[in-house]
């Protein structure tokens, strides 16, 4: 597979987000953010066709549209909230998420930032993450990799990682499943131990320097190897279909 050496570090992006989820089959890929928006409808056009995708708000609509635009396929199903909860339970969903801090563990917090008690800046809450991570696949995404993200330990448990997974016991770990993290510099999945292991590093950026951006020593291989560039035609979706506007680039650029 050929790759495109005009891609940018955005597009790069995009096909480690297509990478994530091209082997999915049948799942409802719910991606947050605009690349990994992008990366998921790419992913359904080329490789993946089963998988389900939401239009935002409660029906699950085919075809490939561009992102900030109304969906323009076919609607599938009507997916009202309470559905969500039965494809949760149930496994039949891939999550894509955006930590606002991630230990060496895959511990998530997307709450508090601070003593949670009296925290320095209150988030989102746990939303949907402490269900997420141990029923079905959760990966992350991270638009600026830096030590304020990845952090030695998290501020609060949103997202369960490895340790405290199997603290838990089997009721936690039977569908546990961190699959990928995706950030600005590179793509890192977890080790047999559970812990953060580097996979690649984008064109352009070293392993020191994403070391340096992690606030916990990583796994790291002794041969990493580069994140593959986007094929031509994938390129040309990214850029004439599926983000003519260049969103992509408000979240990453380079």
């Amino acid at each position: 597979m050929t790759g495109d050496s005009t891609a940018t570090r955005a597009e790069v992006c995009v096909t480690a987000v297509v990478d994530a989820f091209r082997d999915d089959g049948e799942v409802l890929a719910s991606a947050f953010g605009t690349i990994p928006a992008i990366g998921v409808r790419l992913a359904r056009h080329l490789y993946a066709p089963d998988l389900m995708i939401s239009d935002g708000e409660s029906r699950l609509v085919g075809g490939t549209w561009a992102v900030g635009t109304r969906p323009e396929g076919d609607l599938e199903a009507w997916v009202p909230f309470r559905t969500i909860f039965d494809l949760v339970w149930h496994g039949s969903r891939h999550v894509m998420m955006i930590p606002s801090q991630l230990d060496v563990h895959g511990n998530m917090n997307l709450s508090a930032v601070g003593d949670y008690h009296k925290p320095k800046a209150q988030l989102l809450g746990v939303r949907g993450a402490p269900g997420n991570t141990v029923c079905h696949p959760t990966s992350y995404w991270v638009p600026r990799h830096s030590t304020r993200v990845f952090v030695p330990k998290v501020d609060m448990v949103s997202g369960v990682g490895h340790d405290r997974a199997r603290a838990a016991g089997p009721g936690a770990t039977r569908y546990h499943d961190l699959r990928v993290v995706v950030t600005d510099l590179a793509v890192l999945g977890f080790s047999a131990e559970g812990r953060v292991r580097v996979r690649s590093v984008h064109p352009g950026v070293t392993v020191d320097r994403v070391r340096e951006n992690t606030g916990f020593p990583l796994d790291v291989p002794d041969d990493v190897p580069e994140t593959r560039l986007p094929t031509v035609e994938e390129t040309r979706l990214i850029r004439e279909v599926l983000d003519p506007k260049g969103l992509r680039d408000r979240e990453v650029s380079g």
